[in-house]
C-alpha cells in the first residue's frame, strides 16, 4: 500500500488543502481581528485622550521648576 503512487498523491492533496483551509481561516481571523482594533480606535472619543509620555515628562519637569523657583522665593537652600 505505501508503494502505490496514488497513495502519496492522495496524501499529498489531502495535506495540501489541510494547510490551505488553515491558512484561509487563520487570515480571515486575523483580518476580523484588525478590524476589530479599528473599531475600538474608532470608538473612542478624541477628547479622553491619554497624555502622552514626553507630555508627562515635561509636567514634572515644570513641576519641579516651580518648586525650586518657590524655595528661593521662600529662602530656602535646596
Amino acid at each position: 500500500m505505501a508503494q502505490d503512487p496514488n497513495f502519496y498523491f492522495v496524501i499529498g492533496s489531502f495535506s495540501l488543502a489541510a494547510i490551505i483551509v488553515v491558512s484561509y481561516v487563520s487570515l480571515r481571523g486575523w483580518r476580523e481581528w484588525i478590524a476589530l482594533k479599528h473599531a475600538e480606535l474608532d470608538h473612542k472619543q478624541p477628547d479622553a485622550a491619554i497624555p502622552s509620555a514626553t507630555s508627562r515628562i515635561e509636567v514634572a519637569d515644570l513641576k519641579e521648576r516651580v518648586k525650586k523657583l518657590e524655595a528661593i522665593a521662600a529662602g530656602i537652600d535646596l
